[in-house]
């Protein structure tokens, strides 16, 4: 093991791979696509006017073929159950676009959502099909990797109204993203040859995912060393210990960029939380603040799947009173 490297998963990462005590060297930090779709169907609760309400509510979703699109349905069901929503499943096939068909069994089924877990053309297509066929786009809930503007600027007029999750803000009012602003572009380093995508999300996403990386390392070499080369392990080390709060978000001008974060070694996701957003056609404006679902349900289906994974694999857990 001491040949490993931490692998960081922002954004990405199977949900098990949260639990540290068997996934040691996987970090799926700031949030799971499990929990991102808790955060949904908590959304979609408070739209209904709270959890009790999501009774007898159909939701539909709508994903990629994939391993990726196939990842929430466990959360999905289960919460099905919990609060007695109908949930439906509609798969595209890569590249996902052409989804005439599935549209129309949409409008058929007339679900009061639809979750589009979708990637690359399959979300335009989708946004565009659901204009064509009448679907009201207030009523759909991408997840972040629908949620960017490459996703919703090629659908044109069609997406306007489109919903989003999110988990981390867009634009350029953060003192930190001026700082890039000013500091590399202005000084002529940067490397965007398009200089609208400053501040976009998936340039922001960047960003986020940079200062979560220097804050790890900078946690590791307080520990260990202030301004050597960290080890694998004093890496791992500095991003079980995170603690971006509030304040230090603050400090370092990323305030509302991303939520604070807070990992251990059992917790390698430190988060769970996500927002939601808006495309009114120009920019992606905030529905609302950074929120969370039902995590202790998440949590318990978290470690439930990594015990099982770690019993077929033969992963002896590790005691992480030994590694604190």
């Amino acid at each position: 093991e001491k040949d490993k490297i931490p692998m960081t998963t922002f954004g990405y990462g199977s949900a098990n791979a949260a639990d540290g005590s068997v996934f040691k060297w996987v970090f799926p930090i700031g949030t799971t696509y499990w929990d991102q779709a808790a955060a949904m169907i908590a959304y979609i609760g408070q739209k209904a006017g709270g959890g009790d309400k999501l009774k007898g509510k159909k939701i539909l979703h709508l994903y990629h073929d994939s391993a990726y699109g196939k990842e929430p349905i466990p959360v999905f069901e289960a919460l099905a159950a919990k609060y007695g929503f109908e949930f439906m499943k509609i798969a595209v096939a890569h590249p996902g676009n052409t989804q005439q068909s599935q549209w129309l069994q949409i409008r058929q089924a007339n679900p009061d959502f639809v979750i589009l877990w979708g990637w690359g053309v399959m979300n335009p297509t989708a946004i565009k099909t659901a204009a064509k066929v009448g679907f009201p786009r207030d009523r759909i809930i991408g997840t972040w990797w629908a949620g960017s503007e490459e996703d919703v600027i090629p659908a044109g007029d069609a997406a306007k109204g489109y919903v989003s999750a999110a988990f981390s803000a867009g634009g350029t009012s953060f003192p930190v993203m001026q700082a890039i602003v000013n500091k590399v572009y202005g000084a002529g380093k940067g490397n965007l040859e398009d200089k609208s995508r400053i501040g976009s999300l998936y340039h922001t996403r960047g960003v986020s995912y940079g200062i979560i990386i220097v804050e790890a390392i900078r946690t590791a070499q307080a520990k260990f060393g202030k301004g050597k080369v960290m080890t694998p392990e004093q890496v791992r080390w500095g991003l079980e210990n995170l603690n971006l709060t509030e304040a230090r978000l603050k400090e370092i001008g990323a305030a509302g960029l991303f939520p604070p974060i807070k990992t251990s070694c059992a917790d390698h996701e430190g988060s769970g939380m996500v927002r939601f957003q808006q495309w009114d056609g120009k920019e992606f404006k905030a529905l609302t603040p950074f929120m969370i679902g039902d995590r202790a349900l998440v949590n318990k289906m978290v470690h439930e799947s990594a015990a099982k994974y770690a019993a077929e694999k033969k992963i002896e857990n590790r005691d992480c009173a030994k590694d604190a």
